[in-house]
């Protein structure tokens, strides 16, 4: 069984100052030996961090649309911010990529993705993964809504930490089966156990912060 931390962010997101080395020590520290990097509309730091980490990687991206944010996974190409909802799934699929939905429900998070839509999605079959727990989104209600819709569409559910420092890394993770690939990780995902617990809200200061640097 593996520890997979199915959402983190690097110094490749806007949003984030954590270098990739540092990242790798982290997850040696919290026993985390998966990851889905998913840095805000690109993919080069999850694609570098292929390279250099000791443990499997999974290329992720974090894709803003006009009605939210969708998270492509198993990517070989960037996908930019700005398309539609349709345009950026159909690029996710034409890569070969898995359509995973992040922080659905989150009534505080302007970038989580229309709730009708999502539900649209989810009876059209076009949604692979669906996070049912992510540490810095605050209301237990969101996680719980998002676990019950999981299982009425029979989608895997995964876990994530969202991490933007250091220390949230490994707040959340799924306990699941070696994967080798796409189909593989699917299986596994729905095998696998969501654990964790809720990052302190005050760490979305540090994300303000990195952005501001970002700029200047």
């Amino acid at each position: 069984m593996i520890k997979a931390d199915l959402h983190i962010h690097t110094e490749y997101s806007p949003d984030c100052n954590t270098p990739l080395a540092r990242i790798i020590d982290r997850c040696r520290e919290t026993g985390i030996d998966c990851l889905a990097v998913a840095d805000h509309n690109t993919i080069e730091g999850a694609l570098k961090m292929q390279d250099i980490a000791p443990f499997p990687v999974i290329v992720a991206e974090e894709v803003l649309t006009p009605h939210g944010e969708i998270m492509g996974m198993f990517l070989k190409e960037n996908i930019p911010g700005g398309l539609s909802v349709a345009e950026t799934i159909s690029r996710i699929r034409a890569q070969g990529g898995l359509v995973a939905i992040p922080h659905p429900f989150d009534r505080f998070r302007q970038s989580a993705l229309d709730s009708e839509i999502t539900r649209g999605l989810a009876e059209q079959g076009e949604i692979d993964v669906i996070e049912v727990f992510n540490s810095r989104t605050p209301l237990y209600r969101s996680s719980a809504r998002a676990e019950s819709f999981a299982r009425k569409y029979g989608i895997p559910g995964s876990a994530g930490s969202d991490a933007h420092t250091l220390q949230a890394i490994g707040n959340a993770y799924v306990e699941m089966p070696e994967f080798n690939g796409r189909e593989d990780f699917l299986s596994a995902l729905a095998g696998g156990t969501v654990f964790g617990h809720r990052t302190n809200p005050f760490v979305h200061i540090n994300s303000v912060l990195a952005k501001l640097k970002s700029k200047l």
